[in-house]
């Protein structure tokens, strides 16, 4: 499994997953910056990623859903907030409606990813900062930690076949 650890600080209100890959830091970038990659990890296994919309831009917009296996889709976004490639990647994360607006009254993660050389390979630490205690409580209950876990398990086989 490619996550080496998982922090939750209930006082900073944040969760942060690290992982390390056998990769040089431009391959794992790769799996951020191409929408095609992206979908490819982006969610548990079970469900996958369709992304509709991929601006990696200050102000730019990642428009996606996830699909269950009965076809029901979760439709998400980002709001890109800063991007220095390849190292470091800032967004809001958010729920969607049908038709891909964001839902108002549904939790906003604000979501800062770091890739750092390590070891040979590539550190990658994504720090998700919560809103309130109870958007925090509501998203890891939701099953945040273990999608975000099965999803970042996914990178490994995608970086072994790049």
């Amino acid at each position: 499994m490619t996550v080496t650890s998982v922090d939750k600080d209930l006082d900073d209100l944040t969760l942060t997953l690290t992982a390390d890959f056998d990769a040089p830091i431009e391959r794992v970038w790769e799996l951020w910056a191409d929408p095609r990659k992206l979908e490819r990890w982006w969610g548990p296994p079970e469900y996958p990623a369709t992304v509709q919309e991929h601006e990696l831009a200050p102000g730019g917009a990642v428009r996606y859903f996830t699909t269950a296996s009965d076809g029901q889709r979760f439709p998400g976004w980002w709001r890109v907030t800063s991007v220095d490639p390849p190292t470091s990647l800032a967004f809001n994360d958010g729920f969607a409606g049908p038709d891909g607006t964001p839902v108002e009254d549904r939790p906003v993660t604000a979501v800062l990813v770091r890739l750092v050389e390590h070891v040979g390979g590539t550190r990658m630490t994504v720090r998700c900062t919560f809103g309130s205690r109870d958007e925090m409580d509501r998203l890891i209950e939701m099953g945040t930690v273990e999608g975000l876990t099965q999803a970042f398990g996914q990178m490994d086989a995608l970086l072994a076949s790049a």
